[in-house]
């Protein structure tokens, strides 16, 4: 990519000295990172299920060359192109996420997945990127045009994706997503007034999920209780960050992947921390931090609303899914079944956050200014 110039017109020319290099190598140390962390974590887990040692490595390193084509080829997109995109996942993750309630495979009490033989689908994964990008077009668009419904299809449209969240049930996911509408919308120009209303109406809902969910009660009983206490993978959890201490325990020298069944998956922090330690762990932050961070400052310079709140959301999902579970990983809030983005075994949701990663990408790419051609861009 270096031997490219900037007189360069090709599609790739283009795209490597408009696109966020920087953002682009952080993804790259996070897939990467996933990679060495499934090959730390996983073999433990499928040894306990009998389906050979390396059975999660070879499909996890199957699903992490798939996300970085899929970061790759979404970023060569427009933003015109990102939007009918996006319209096409939603609309396609919602029809798939009502086949889940009909003839989806039940998980742990939850009907989420689609068995399509060789593979699983969870499409609640992919219906996160899709209605954050839909949902800026529709606020942007009410914003340019007062006679535009955009308000009230955008609530529409969270309302549907939320209720069918709520009956598989994934009170976690209806959570992201939540926050991600509720940060687009306040962005968007939402009086003061209705902040605080949609704020009353979460905290409502918070209530109404904890009285209505069996397994949502039991965790924040275990948690705010009394007599509280952290359950089991909670507790070998913690106990794997004190024996990692700072540098860590050494690569496969870890023990809490014997006995955790999610150490692959929701608790894989647990196992960085133990085997390679506190600052393996402040790095892996760092890294998400550089890519929220990073993004935000660049689409800052934009004056397009709709990328902005495109951008805001997308970055707004990718950091709430890595602080819940890192938060769950060290107990600082009650357990919730959420991957590490790009680091944990899944590949529905690494898919989905490489598809929202290269939106993010394709989104902030530096573009041609109106008043300049031969391939000068705009900083």
């Amino acid at each position: 990519m270096s031997t490219l110039n900037r007189t360069d017109t090709s599609l790739i020319g283009k795209w490597w000295w408009t696109v966020d290099r920087w953002t682009l190598s952080a993804l790259a140390l996070l897939l990467a990172f996933g990679g060495v962390m499934t090959l730390a974590a996983s073999p433990a887990v499928a040894e306990r299920i009998d389906v050979g040692s390396f059975y999660f490595v070879k499909r996890q390193a199957v699903f992490l060359c798939l996300a970085a084509l899929t970061i790759l080829g979404v970023s060569l997109l427009s933003p015109k192109g990102v939007r009918r995109f996006a319209l096409v996942i939603t609309l396609g993750a919602l029809v798939f996420m009502v086949g889940t309630l009909l003839v989806g495979s039940e998980i742990k009490g939850a009907t989420r997945w689609l068995d399509f033989g060789i593979i699983s689908l969870q499409p609640s994964e992919f219906v996160k990127p899709g209605i954050a990008v839909v949902a800026a077009w529709l606020f942007a668009r009410r914003r340019m045009d007062e006679t535009f419904p955009g308000f009230q299809m955008s609530i529409a449209l969270y309302l549907v994706t939320v209720a069918i969240l709520l009956l598989q049930p994934d009170v976690g996911m209806a959570f992201v997503v939540s926050v991600v509408w509720g940060t687009q919308f306040f962005i968007a120009g939402l009086p003061l007034v209705y902040v605080g209303m949609i704020g009353a109406i979460f905290v409502a809902a918070g209530v109404g999920a904890y009285f209505t969910f069996d397994h949502v009660q039991r965790r924040v009983d275990n948690f705010f209780g009394p007599d509280a206490e952290l359950g089991y993978q909670a507790s070998r959890a913690i106990e794997a960050f004190q024996r990692g201490g700072v540098t860590g325990r050494g690569p496969g020298e870890g023990r809490v992947k014997e006995v955790l069944p999610d150490a692959h998956a929701d608790f894989i922090f647990a196992v960085t921390g133990e085997e390679f330690g506190m600052l393996a762990c402040l790095f892996l932050v760092g890294l998400f931090a550089f890519v929220v961070l990073r993004g935000f400052g660049r689409v800052m310079k934009r004056d397009d609303l709709f990328v902005l709140l495109a951008v805001a959301g997308l970055l707004s999902q990718f950091a709430v899914q890595a602080l819940i579970n890192m938060a769950s990983s060290v107990s600082l809030i009650p357990p919730k079944g959420m991957t590490l983005p790009f680091i944990s075994y899944g590949g529905s949701s690494i898919v989905a956050l490489a598809l929202g990663m290269g939106m993010v990408l394709a989104l902030t790419r530096e573009r041609p200014s109106g008043s300049q051609a031969g391939g000068v861009y705009e900083r």
